[in-house]
Order: C-alpha cells, then sequence, then structure tokens
C-alpha cells in the first residue's frame, strides 16, 4: 500500500490553483466530470478505444473565456486498453497536471486493486484501502466489515443443499465479466437445475460456481442511499446522505413486467432464467420515518471503517439495502466510492442533497466540492490517500 507520506509529498508538489480531476471514462463518470466543472475545474477522462465516443465528441467541454457553456469534459485520452492508466508515464502526465482522481467501480474493475494500492501513485479522492473489500472473495470483504459493525445483511447460506427458502446466488457472469450470473433458488432441487441450465448456456462457470455466496432473498424494494463523509466539517454533521436511487435491471425487469402466465410459459435458459445486468437508474425518496435508521446504518459503518481501514471513509460512498416487509433495512453491497447511480441526479442534483446545499448538488458536484473547500482550507492532503 502506498503511504500516506509518498501520496502527502505528491500532493505538496502541486499547483493547487491548477488542479484537475481525473477518472476513468465509464461507470459514473458523467456526474464527477459534470460536478468538477461545476466546482471550477477542469477534467480529465481516460478512455478505452470503442467506447470513448461519449466523452470525446458528445459530452467534449464548450468554453468562452474560460467559463463551461456546454459539456463537462476538458481533455481526454484514448487507451487501447483502460489498464494502461497504470503505465508510469501515465501517471507522471497526471501529476504533471496536477490531477487528483476519483475512483469509480469500473476502475477498481478493470486495474487489479494491488496495482491500484501499490503503484498507482496519484492522489485519488477517498480511500484507496477501502477499496478492496467491494471483492465478495476478500476474507475482510464489505460482509465482514457489516459484521464488525453489527449491521444487517442477508444471511449466507452455506452450501446449495441448505437451501430452504428463496435465496439468491452471487456469482459473475461468465462472458460479461463484470455483469452478474446471479440466480435465485428456493431449494436444492432448483440450485441444482438452474445451475446446470446457466452452466450448459456458458452464463456461468463452474470455477465461479463453486465460490458463489448464497443468501437470504429479501422480498422488499431495493435503494441504493447515496451518503457523503465530509472529514473536513468541524461544525454540522460529516455524514450527509445525498440522494436514493434504484436499478434497472436486464433481463429481470422485463421479465416483471409479463403477466404470470406469460412467465410460466418462457421457453429455453435465455427466456426462463432472468439476468440482473444492471442498464440503468432512476431517482427515489424513502418514507422520512425510515430516515433516521438510514443514517445510523451509515453512521456505524462509517465508524467501523474509521476503526478498521484507517483513516477511514472518506467522501461518497453507497449503501445497496433492499426494505423488508416490516420496514428493516438489509445491505445486500456497499460502494465505498462514488455510487453507480449518481447520474441520475446529476447537475439536477437530489431533493436530500440539494436541501441540505440549497443548491443542486449531486454526489459527483459534493466530491468536487469537498476538493473545492479542502484546497481553500489547505487540508488537500486529509480527503486524499
Amino acid at each position: 500500500m502506498l503511504s500516506s507520506d509518498e501520496i502527502r509529498g505528491i500532493v505538496s508538489g502541486y499547483d493547487l490553483k491548477k488542479l484537475s480531476a481525473g477518472m476513468l471514462a465509464s461507470h459514473s463518470a458523467l456526474d464527477a466530470a459534470d460536478g468538477a466543472v461545476e466546482e471550477g475545474f477542469r477534467t480529465v477522462l481516460y478512455c478505452q478505444k470503442g467506447r470513448e465516443q461519449t466523452y470525446v465528441r458528445y459530452f467534449k467541454s464548450g468554453r468562452a473565456g474560460g467559463r463551461i457553456v456546454r459539456g463537462c469534459v476538458d481533455e481526454f485520452k484514448v487507451y487501447e486498453k483502460f489498464k494502461q492508466i497504470t503505465e508510469p508515464s501515465e501517471q507522471e502526465n497526471m501529476r504533471k497536471k496536477n490531477t487528483v482522481f476519483i475512483p469509480n467501480r469500473s476502475f477498481t474493475s478493470y486495474i487489479p486493486v494491488k496495482e491500484i494500492e501499490d503503484d498507482f501513485k496519484v492522489p485519488l479522492v477517498g480511500t484507496r484501502n477501502l477499496l478492496r473489500t467491494e471483492e465478495r472473495s476478500e476474507k475482510q470483504s464489505y460482509y465482514w466489515l457489516l459484521d464488525k459493525a453489527g449491521l444487517p445483511y442477508p444471511k449466507e447460506i452455506k452450501r446449495p443443499e441448505d437451501i430452504n427458502c428463496l435465496a439468491i446466488v452471487k456469482l459473475h457472469h461468465a462472458k460479461k465479466k463484470l455483469e452478474r450470473g446471479f440466480f435465485t433458488a428456493a431449494n436444492f432441487r432448483e440450485y441444482e437445475r438452474k445451475a446446470g441450465e446457466l452452466l450448459k448456456a456458458k452464463v456461468i462457470t463452474k470455477e465461479d460456481l463453486a465460490s458463489a455466496r448464497i443468501e437470504d432473498y429479501i422480498i422488499g424494494p431495493v435503494f441504493n442511499l447515496d451518503f457523503f463523509y465530509n472529514p473536513l466539517e468541524d461544525e454540522l454533521s460529516k455524514l450527509e446522505l445525498l440522494g436514493v436511487d434504484w436499478r434497472f435491471e436486464s433481463s429481470l425487469d422485463g421479465h416483471v413486467r409479463l403477466p404470470a402466465a406469460q412467465q410460466m410459459s418462457l421457453a429455453g435458459t435465455a427466456q426462463e432464467i432472468p439476468e440482473y445486468t444492471v442498464c440503468g437508474h432512476n431517482s427515489a425518496t424513502l418514507r422520512e420515518s425510515l430516515l433516521e435508521n438510514a443514517f445510523t446504518l451509515a453512521e456505524k459503518w462509517v465508524t467501523a471503517t474509521q476503526k478498521h481501514y484507517k483513516p477511514g471513509i472518506i467522501g461518497a460512498f453507497c449503501l445497496q439495502t433492499c426494505v423488508d416487509k416490516d420496514l428493516k433495512f438489509h445491505i445486500y453491497d456497499v460502494a465505498p466510492r462514488i455510487g453507480g447511480g449518481t447520474n441520475v441526479h446529476m447537475n439536477v442534483g437530489h431533493p436530500y442533497g440539494n436541501a441540505l446545499w440549497h443548491k443542486p448538488m449531486s454526489t459527483g458536484r459534493r466530491t468536487a466540492r469537498l476538493i473545492r473547500d479542502a484546497v481553500e482550507q489547505e487540508r488537500l492532503e486529509e480527503i486524499v490517500t
């Protein structure tokens, strides 16, 4: 793991009047870039060939006298593969541009976490050592951290033979490696049948199935709670709820739009067993009586990160939850960085973030505001790792 002293040394050589915000051009990069230009920073997006047009063409910045008038991508670099961002020459160029980097899930998916921890010598806005907790295969994954925090999450089922209620099997998709090969089963017989069909269709692999996590399926709506922790705040709450989003998943959402009789008539694995590939998000709010419980979850998680992953969470994080029939939260995933659904409130903000700041406040803009506050307070080293 890169030391705090090494990162502080890099930051000490930056021209703070010429900071740029960098991000991998995927996931929630548009939210981060839009927020950065709103707060007066130039942006640099790092793209992969074949999927760059969104950034280099359609959201390219237009400025007049330095003021942004259109778009949010000031500069870009196109690689053959995202992984080229870790090359020493690329890192040197980032440091020359006084770049602080905003990590997203694509960054930790396309770049090995160990390289991010040990070799990526660019200041990250957020907590570098927490990024590893997203991997369910890690011994100290987010489940371990949730357990240490005493937070509710779906009960794990150790063996497929022990399935005796509706369960979800969590593993990677074989062909779409960054996507999910999830499936549900109510008993061992259904598990065997669906697993066999998905293996035959090459949707999952035997290796991934052997290490899959099986847990209770929580029946209820899904709410992604987009929080923000501000270590610079000295008077008001350091914890902020910026927004809530929920997912559109293909082909699951197509299945639930069908009447039951049509669902029963679906033929073959491709139609019968839905996939859980996230393809979009929408905005939501919580009934106000649930808000305090949501904050309690976040406070406990923050405290656990401060104890076990010093210095603890910095900036954006997302608790992905289900709410059961008794209105109790169950955390089924945690993102220790900007969430995947925050594009839904970019530029227009979100009711909670807007109510806090009385202006459109998305997660991207809140991240950029943290950078700006840190610069003005001469405390940038406190928000980067």
